[in-house]
């Protein structure tokens, strides 16, 4: 394959062989190698977490959200899964001449707004307009940094065989909530993207200490490619329980209708976590109490035979798929 595709960029298999055979293979970093969703990067016996990514979102405003608070919460939610304290952003704006001045400042208030619901600042940040046609109405680069408690160490190489996995609410809402915009179709009740920084949920998980293991937000390919990511780097299998994965009927049932995986659609406000055992019930029920935490499960068990599988309402198992690349493309 000589061409980058659309599938490229949806977080599956397909986006990991591209950062395997083009980024890795020319940026030399040992922590980048590491393949995290935020660089810990140890300053003077301090730790400082950074990390940075793009939203290109279609619709720019959907049920629940917009690219602006996407771009909050995506970033501030990679550096939470790290243990981090989020503190600062950098925002930086490709802008497609003729866009609509109102839609930017809606844009940059609800980046304000979610800053301040997350405790974080905007502290830098660019702005480039382009001809018409260069760009889809506005794309947003988000970076941020912050610092990682001293003894706080969680990382997708710790799960060990025994661990519990616990996912912190209902699966795949956002994903189809951005679907159901982009092709004008409705929900009764009405689903809304899960849109949100996990602040208070890690804040409440640290006090655990390293009971924690794992932190993860499934957002492009969704719970079923972190899955992945976690067996790879901590070389282990996991096993999840169907009959426990918490998924709104709303999502469920379009999922059956369009022939779709809600495990591979993509999440913006839940957050995947691997536990001690003998600590999970009590880590569920802090969660729990969190905001964005309320239909939070145990949903598998961590083993070591490599694979990732399902068990069935039925007693059987099958091995769960790997998305390729993105059930929904321009998801974030």
């Amino acid at each position: 394959m000589d061409i980058v595709l659309s599938a490229h960029g949806g977080g599956g298999k397909l986006t990991e062989e591209l950062i395997q055979e083009v980024f890795l293979n020319e940026f030399d970093s040992d922590i980048l190698n590491e393949m995290e969703d935020s660089a810990v990067l140890d300053i003077d016996f301090n730790k400082l977490a950074f990390t940075t990514d793009s939203y290109t979102v279609k619709p720019l405003f959907f049920p629940g959200g917009d690219i602006g608070r996407l771009a909050v919460c995506g970033t501030i939610n990679d550096l939470l899964t790290r243990g981090a304290v989020p503190l600062f952003l950098s925002a930086s704006f490709i802008i497609e001449e003729g866009f609509r001045l109102y839609d930017l400042k809606r844009i940059a208030s609800s980046m304000a707004r979610t800053c301040r619901e997350a405790g974080v600042k905007i502290v830098a940040g660019d702005t480039k307009v382009v001809a018409r046609g260069d760009a889809d109405g506005i794309f947003i680069n988000t970076s941020g940094a912050g610092y990682v408690p001293f003894g706080v160490n969680i990382s997708v190489k710790n799960a060990k065989p025994g661990d519990k996995v616990i996912i912190s609410g209902t699966i795949g809402d956002h994903g189809m909530a951005v679907l159901s915009s982009r092709e004008d179709f409705t929900f009764d009740p009405p689903l809304e993207s899960d849109c949100a920084p996990l602040v208070d949920i890690v804040n409440t998980l640290r006090s655990f200490g390293e009971s924690v293991r794992v932190l993860r937000d499934p957002t492009r390919a969704g719970v079923a490619e972190v899955l992945y990511n976690i067996s790879r780097a901590s070389g282990v299998g996991i096993e999840i329980y169907e009959e426990k994965l918490p998924v709104k009927p709303q999502v469920a049932s379009a999922c059956n209708m369009l022939g779709l995986d809600f495990l591979q659609l993509a999440n913006e406000g839940k957050l995947v976590a691997v536990v001690e055992s003998s600590a999970a019930a009590k880590i569920l029920e802090a969660i729990k109490k969190c905001k964005n935490g309320r239909e939070a499960a145990i949903i598998g068990t961590v083993n070591d035979s490599g694979q990732i599988t399902a068990r069935t309402a039925l007693g059987t198992s099958r091995i769960l798929s790997r998305p390729v690349g993105e059930l929904v493309p321009r998801i974030c």
